[in-house]
């Protein structure tokens, strides 16, 4: 069996996901990173995107992850995220209504868009769609 260490995933509502993994694939606000067994003790800040959770003996679980923060000790990982998705909990079309609202937003700038806003909300619906495709 492969080497493994203790992951949890935490968002305000639940408990999104606890068990043993090989890997888990997740993007900060420095760039994505991927996370082994034994990595050096980290804290750092989430960004939107797509986790990828490396199981024992099955193919890659994905989820969207929107913000947060994660710490990774020698034998676990804590990821408290703001907001966690499975794919079938993606309402799809919503995500690309949200996407395409964003990117209006961003191209058009009418007075008084937020656009850092507009680009966490593009980066969001991004990674639900992306995640709900795979």
């Amino acid at each position: 069996m492969a080497d493994t260490f203790h992951l949890q995933i935490t968002s305000p509502d639940r408990v999104f996901f606890e068990g043993e993994v090989t890997m888990v694939e997740i993007n900060t606000t420095e760039g994505q990173i991927g996370v082994l067994p034994n990595h050096i003790p980290l804290t750092s800040v989430l960004a939107p995107g797509v986790c990828y959770l490396h199981v024992p003996d099955g193919d890659p679980k994905v989820c969207a992850i929107h913000g947060g923060f994660f710490e990774i000790l020698q034998d676990r990982m804590t990821i408290l995220a703001e907001v966690c998705e499975w794919p079938d909990e993606i309402d799809v079309g919503r995500a690309e209504a949200a996407r395409v609202r964003a990117e209006r937003f961003l191209s058009e700038r009418p007075a008084g868009t937020d656009i850092a806003r507009a680009i966490l909300a593009l980066k969001r619906s991004a990674a639900r769609i992306e995640a709900a495709r795979k």
